[in-house]
């Protein structure tokens, strides 16, 4: 017969192996607030200068784009502009938020380390954003 410490070793053990297989894909450091490198195909070194891009990302009330300007310096986002071209009402609304709040998210970071998930409470408009940086990246490397 089991009895109740070993009952409760082994809840303890199945608990610790749950949170464990749960905690396998989180590989992003959470103390830094940062998320993982996105997915390209293209590497630095690229060419200082400006570069302008638009990004297209699906949305709820249908396909939507976004107009992103950035500057290179060494391969780090020195300024970033984002321009809102949505068309319906909550992109319109969502795309302005991001655009108020991507600076603070990619200046000073390497083009190769971004990967924006969710600003300013837009999560759709960074689908947009990332497609942007992957063209100017193809860009700046040529």
């Amino acid at each position: 017969m089991i009895t109740t410490p070993q009952r409760r070793t082994a809840a303890i053990a199945f608990g610790g192996l749950s949170l464990a297989a749960a905690l396998t894909g989180c590989a992003a450091d959470a103390s830094s607030g940062e998320t993982p490198a996105a997915s390209s195909t293209t590497t630095g070194p690229y060419t200082d200068g400006s570069y302008t891009a638009s990004g297209d990302y699906q949305s709820p009330g249908g396909q939507e784009s976004i107009k992103v300007d950035v500057t290179l310096a060494g391969d780090v986002v020195t300024a970033v502009t984002v321009t809102p071209d949505a068309t319906s009402g909550n992109a319109v609304r969502y795309q302005t938020e991001f655009a108020g709040g991507i600076a603070a998210e990619v200046v000073g970071v390497n083009i190769d380390q971004l990967a924006v998930d969710k600003v300013a409470g837009s999560s759709l408009t960074s689908d947009g954003f990332n497609a942007a940086i992957e063209k100017i990246k193809a860009d700046a490397a040529s």
